[in-house]
Parts: structure tokens; C-alpha cells; sequence
């Protein structure tokens, strides 16, 4: 399966979801950047299911994940993601103020393919999320 094109983002918190665009846009990230800010958001998007059902095909090159989302919490999401043929490949990066161990090895557990802890400070926050952009998005590559 091809490559849509751009990063699904889901997050619920909309100051950290900014962030993260801009930080991708510093980044020089051309993709399309999507954002949704649920977990059922972001698995109807990604099986183009309800609203989204209408959206050219194809996954994303990237999703970056929250853990503590309403609805379907983050786990839940990437489970759903990694379990179906269809999305499998897709790579999932957890995004996540949480650095539990125990979130943490739940989510690789679950196949996420990376977990980042957000920083709290604004400039460490956006070179973390620009690097993190440029390499899944410029340096590894996919086409499924």
C-alpha cells in the first residue's frame, strides 16, 4: 500500500498538537501534517471509516501518537493499527508526557515502533519533534 503523503498526529491536548506542527514545520517537513484529537478519530481516519471514509487512500508515512487521548486511548489505537494487515507497516511513534516504564514497555509491547517523552522545555520540545520528523519522514524510508 503507497504512502499518503503526510503524518497523522493525534493528540487531544490542541497547545501540544500545535507545537508539534510548528516544531515540523522548523523541521523543513513538507509533509501533509493531519491532526486529529482522538483515539476514535485517528482509527476512523486511518480505515477511512465515518467522515473520513471519502479520503484518498493510502497510509500515513508516519503517525505520531498520544497515549491519553478520549474515547480510545493510545494503546488501544496502536493496537488496532498494528494488528490489521493494512496497517501494520505503518510506523507509529508514541508522543507521550509519561515516562513510565510501564507505558513505555506496554507500548513496545504493542509494536509502536518508538516512544518519545515530550520535553517540557519549548526549544529542547522542537528539536526533538523537527529530528524526529526529518527521519521518519527524510531519512527512513517506506512504501507500503
Amino acid at each position: 500500500m503507497s504512502s499518503g503523503g503526510y503524518i497523522l498526529l493525534a493528540d487531544d491536548n490542541a497547545t501540544d498538537a500545535e507545537l508539534t506542527i510548528r516544531a515540523l514545520e522548523i523541521g523543513g517537513v513538507g509533509e501533509k501534517i493531519v491532526w486529529v484529537q482522538d483515539g476514535e478519530a485517528a482509527l476512523h481516519f486511518v480505515f477511512r471509516e465515518g467522515v473520513y471514509a471519502q479520503r484518498a487512500p493510502g497510509n500515513p508515512c508516519v503517525m505520531l501518537l498520544d497515549l491519553n487521548m478520549p474515547k480510545i486511548d493510545g494503546l488501544e489505537v496502536l493496537a488496532q493499527i498494528k494488528g490489521d494487515p493494512r496497517t501494520r507497516s505503518t510506523p507509529v511513534i508514541i508522543m507521550s508526557s509519561s515516562d513510565q516504564e510501564s507505558d513505555m514497555l506496554r507500548s513496545y509491547a504493542a509494536y509502536a515502533n518508538s516512544y518519545i517523552v515530550k520535553p517540557i522545555d519549548f526549544k529542547e520540545f522542537t528539536e526533538q519533534v523537527a529530528l524526529l520528523g526529518q527521519y521518519w519522514t527524510r531519512i527512513n524510508r517506506y512504501g507500503f
